[in-house]
């Protein structure tokens, strides 16, 4: 019921910016939350960063909190993780999700983009 599309992935060197969006269609996108999720090769998938609909809300890991920075807009039910300071450790593929309840796994993901941060 909800598609995500994600755009703005690439390979970039440490210390670069990229800003990802993923925008959503479907199933009223607008009142879901929606986040980030990342997966380097040989790890576990992770949440990097959610944000529900009204947008005062949000969550960040540990590893990202202050370098990354998420927001919406719900006119265009759109999602976008701007990444500044980017590190050899951030390289994985950035997935987007949208959870159609406020808790529990998310119910909806993209393809994936993939992020490549290089030393």
């Amino acid at each position: 019921q909800v598609q995500l599309v994600e755009s703005g992935g690439g390979l970039v060197q440490a210390g670069d910016s990229l800003r990802l969006s993923c925008a959503a269609s479907g199933r009223t996108p607008s009142r879901y939350t929606m986040g980030w999720f990342r997966q380097a090769p040989g790890k576990e998938r992770d949440k990097v960063a959610s944000i529900r609909w009204g947008g005062g809300s949000t969550y960040y890991a540990d590893s990202v909190k202050g370098r990354f920075t998420i927001s919406r807009d719900n006119a265009k039910n759109t999602v976008y993780l701007q990444m500044n300071n980017l590190k050899p450790e951030d390289t994985a593929v950035y997935y987007c999700a949208v959870w159609t309840r406020n808790w529990g796994d998310p119910d909806y993901w993209g393809q994936g983009t993939q992020v490549t941060v290089s030393s």
